[in-house]
């Protein structure tokens, strides 16, 4: 290699982005956000990997003219478990240019909702932090893009500020559903393929500063139980075994969350002989979920083990309200999840097309021989 080629801008963005790695684990090993157990720990550097992989795709390798949808989070993939996943979807990703028109089609398969959300990008490499629109099964079978077979077919863009584009497919049963059959075409010609030094080290540095937020957000908190509450030495706003306020996402906000959307997240510090009992009244809307997580919002692949529950697997009570027992193993309630012997994660809630911000779920912390067998 010569000389040239060492002072070139992507070497030097390559270094930048080498350096950004090795520094990136202190955001879960030292400080006031160290986790304390060694899977947590060991998921904090499949998380480094899993998102290098992630970013690779959005920021390198992207050709926004020539457009394909990459597989952003899916139930059986190992390294694609972050960001917020849940073993009942799959997300698509495509970067895209602001000032080209696309069509989107396919086929719905037996998705329960799906949608194509398009976000900003403030700068390169910086996360989104508004909505730039959404289409969703509903809008696309009103105005007749949406058949009897399922098939369907609508164009986006151009829309100012438009950067990327993420599909959500929300299955009952992901092992036995087909899920959406995406496919995207630019409808302009396509630019000139130019991966050079100085295209290339845009991207590399996109690469590395998307890393940086990535890790400055994670690992989640998971705040102390009620009876150690003061053991850090301050009052903590999220305590273990709770979950917070529902509230529902508006067009600002920070990184690739659903406008038409309402979640709830809460943590969990569980022992061997413990149980989370979670009781709520799921609103009129079209699909919920409730899914554990480990502290970098990723959890398990659906065939690892029932991580979550939704409103279609679900078995109500009689009163229509519908009670979680979440545990570090399966337990026989109709409505077990389990947290795969993790002794401390998180927890979301989520719920599409609610009629109504959904009320906050209740929890008790009860021994894991108290807990529910049955619904009520």
């Amino acid at each position: 290699m010569t000389e040239g080629h060492l002072g070139s801008e992507s070497g030097s963005a390559w270094r930048e982005l080498v350096e950004t790695l090795g520094g990136l684990d202190r955001s879960f090993t030292d400080g006031d956000r160290a986790v304390v157990d060694d899977r947590n720990l060991a998921d904090g550097y499949r998380m480094l990997a899993t998102t290098l992989g992630v970013a690779f795709d959005t920021y390198l390798f992207a050709e926004p003219s020539r457009p394909q949808f990459i597989e952003l989070n899916t139930p059986f993939r190992r390294d694609r478990r972050w960001g917020g996943d849940n073993t009942d979807a799959w997300y698509h990703l495509c970067p895209v240019d602001e000032r080209r028109r696309y069509r989107v089609s396919g086929n719905r398969g037996d998705s329960v909702y799906f949608s194509v959300t398009a976000y900003n990008e403030p700068a390169p490499g910086s996360w989104s932090d508004r909505v730039v629109h959404i289409v969703n099964d509903s809008d696309l079978d009103s105005a007749g893009h949406l058949d009897a077979a399922g098939d369907f077919s609508f164009e986006i863009g151009p829309l100012p500020g438009m950067a990327v584009l993420v599909t959500r497919d929300y299955q009952v049963d992901p092992t036995s559903g087909r899920p959406v059959r995406w496919q995207i075409e630019a409808l302009d010609e396509p630019d000139p393929i130019r991966h050079g030094d100085q295209e290339t080290a845009a991207a590399l540095r996109a690469c590395a500063a998307w890393l940086r937020t990535m890790f400055a957000i994670v690992p989640l908190a998971v705040g102390a139980r009620v009876d150690d509450a003061h053991a850090l030495g301050h009052e903590v706003t999220q305590v273990a075994n709770e979950f917070g306020e529902p509230y529902r996402v508006p067009d600002s906000n920070f990184g690739w969350s659903a406008r038409d959307a309402c979640y709830s997240y809460g943590s969990f510090v569980l022992g061997d002989d413990e149980a989370l009992v979670v009781t709520h009244r799921p609103p009129q809307c079209r699909f919920w979920n409730m899914v554990v997580w480990n502290q970098f919002m990723g959890g398990h692949i659906v065939t690892d083990g029932r991580v979550s529950v939704n409103g279609h697997t679900a078995v109500p009570n009689s009163d229509g309200s519908v009670t979680i027992v979440i545990a570090k193993r399966q337990t026989t309630h109709p409505n077990s999840v389990s947290t795969v012997d993790y002794p401390r994660g998180n927890l979301a809630f989520r719920w599409f097309h609610a009629d109504q911000v959904p009320v906050r779920p209740d929890t008790a912390l009860v021994a894991l021989a108290d807990a529910p067998t049955s619904v009520t």
